[in-house]
């Protein structure tokens, strides 16, 4: 064993042993880092975690993933000690739509409702009437009465929403940065390179980009999607942690990731190091102030009510 895995051993055995002492738990999005991934105690999206949070008997939760994740946390279980191993680890889309100009946008379409997709931040959920994930945004948006929608921040879900719904809606111009990468010859090129293959995309992806894959999936759809099929070889269109994860619970199906230009920097930045020294010293604590925890909490739990996409 090199040094490098002995290290790495060490720091999961130390790990283990503050788990306990603190009565923590650790999540982790799939687009972590396989290091991260098998020291979790659970894998799921961000509202999927946020959700299964706020039903722990645990004192503490280790969110491995970005800010705004980790706050949707602490809205729905707050009386939770939430911690963000890697301070720094944001998210561009989520910082592409600020509460100001969301509420200068309200003025202007005064008879819209505020649908927000949960990558945002809890001042944002706090100005939106309900917040919405990448499986449910379509249902969520027309369980809604009102005929038009201010659909916030990404441009790409809201025009991927608009082919399922009748209603208008009114996107803003904010996008992930990795999926607004993923062109329309990153897809050519994948089928060139593997024929046989089924070509999945996340619904963060451009429309152009949507058009040519064979099925639109959200990570909990993908993971379900390739459980399921009985196909044995998939083009994964969205970011590299979620192959790695599907690729160990299906080692009897091959999958290729579309394109290295679907990674995500922030979802990369916490190792090991970060959560030992987390779960040791109990920050970086992330807390939401009561007025706007009041608010996102209503926004998320207005959607919870909305029955499930099959």
């Amino acid at each position: 064993m090199d040094e490098t895995a002995i290290r790495m051993e060490e720091l999961s055995e130390r790990i283990a042993a503050l788990k306990a002492e603190r009565n923590a738990t650790i999540l982790a999005h799939n687009y972590q880092p396989s290091e991260i991934q098998l020291i979790a105690d659970h894998l799921g999206d961000s509202l999927e975690l946020a959700r299964l949070a706020a039903r722990l008997d645990s004192d503490v939760i280790a969110f491995c993933g970005v800010h705004f994740m980790a706050e949707s946390t602490a809205v729905l279980a707050p009386e939770k000690t939430v911690l963000l191993p890697a301070a720094d680890a944001g998210c561009p889309m989520a910082d592409m739509v600020a509460a100001p100009a969301l509420r200068e946008k309200k003025k202007m379409h005064p008879k819209a409702a505020v649908v927000c997709y949960i990558n945002s931040t809890a001042e944002v959920k706090a100005e939106s009437d309900i917040c919405c994930t990448s499986a449910n945004a379509v249902q969520v948006v027309n369980s809604l009465p009102d005929d038009e929608i201010i659909f916030v921040p990404d441009r790409n879900l809201g025009l991927y929403v608009q082919r399922f719904s009748d209603k208008k809606i009114i996107t803003w111009q904010g996008y992930c940065l990795p999926h607004h990468r993923f062109t329309p010859e990153d897809v050519r090129r994948a089928r060139e390179e593997h024929p046989e293959a089924v070509v999945i995309v996340h619904p963060e992806c451009t429309p152009e980009v949507v058009d040519l894959a064979d099925e639109v999936l959200s990570t909990g759809g993908m993971i379900r999607f390739a459980a399921e099929t009985k196909g044995k070889e998939i083009i994964v269109g969205t970011e590299i942690g979620l192959v790695e994860r599907l690729r160990r619970e299906n080692p009897d199906k091959l999958f290729h990731h579309a394109t290295p230009k679907l990674f995500c920097i922030n979802m990369k930045k916490t190792d090991l190091e970060l959560v030992e020294a987390a779960l040791e010293s109990l920050e970086p604590r992330i807390t939401v102030p009561d007025d706007v925890a009041a608010g996102a909490r209503r926004a998320l739990e207005r959607m919870l009510e909305v029955p499930r996409a099959n």
